[in-house]
């Protein structure tokens, strides 16, 4: 394959990439990506080998995100929301919503294969550490949850983590605790864990 069919391939693929597609689309585009690195190694290009897989591992966690947003607990009442968002990237992949009422906002993540998992583990598994930063253990549902909440400043926010692979991050301005416990339930977390 000569050095303009392989830029031809890469500039196709990051135009795929940009345009957006359907869930189809994704699945093709990560098979030939597959394919195409399986092709490059056969004939010693290891550079586009390494370039093809990365493409289709991003393409791959991009599909992950976009299942996370579906997670994202809809607008409580009084509740209006902006656009959900998603990304992959190194350090992980993250869903994220932002929600208004008056001058209270709260946000809500999503993350998974995150190294940040690692630190929340240690910190659910050890209440000393789970509450040295002025949090507190509580149950949300049926979930442990890392609570912090400044009532003098009406903030906080709420973490949890989920199957070991999730973290739940609830985080408000203005707003009671009362406020980011209800959406901290409004996520159903039963579908969450059963994600691939």
């Amino acid at each position: 394959m000569s050095d303009v069919s392989i830029k031809n391939l890469k500039i196709c693929g990051l135009c795929f990439m940009l345009m957006g597609f359907s869930v189809a689309g994704y699945a093709e585009s990560i098979e030939e990506s597959i394919n195409e690195a399986l092709q490059y190694y056969k004939n010693g290009e290891y550079k586009d080998v390494v370039d093809s897989l990365n493409y289709a591992s991003q393409l791959i966690q991009q599909k992950r995100g976009g299942g996370l947003e579906t997670l994202l607990p809809e607008p409580l009442s009084g509740w209006s929301t902006q656009e959900t968002s998603s990304q992959a990237m190194g350090a992980g992949i993250t869903a994220e919503r932002q929600y208004s009422k008056d001058s209270s906002s709260i946000t809500v993540q999503i993350i998974t294969d995150s190294p940040v998992m690692q630190s929340m583990m240690i910190m659910f598994s050890n209440p000393m550490f789970a509450t040295s930063g002025g949090g507190k253990l509580e149950k949300i549902g049926c979930q442990k949850a890392i609570v912090k909440f400044d009532p003098k400043h009406k903030q906080g926010d709420i973490k949890i983590v989920v199957a070991n692979q999730f973290l739940v991050s609830i985080a408000g301005q203005r707003v009671s605790e009362e406020d980011l416990k209800d959406y901290a339930k409004a996520i159903d977390y039963k579908k969450l864990q059963s994600l691939p």
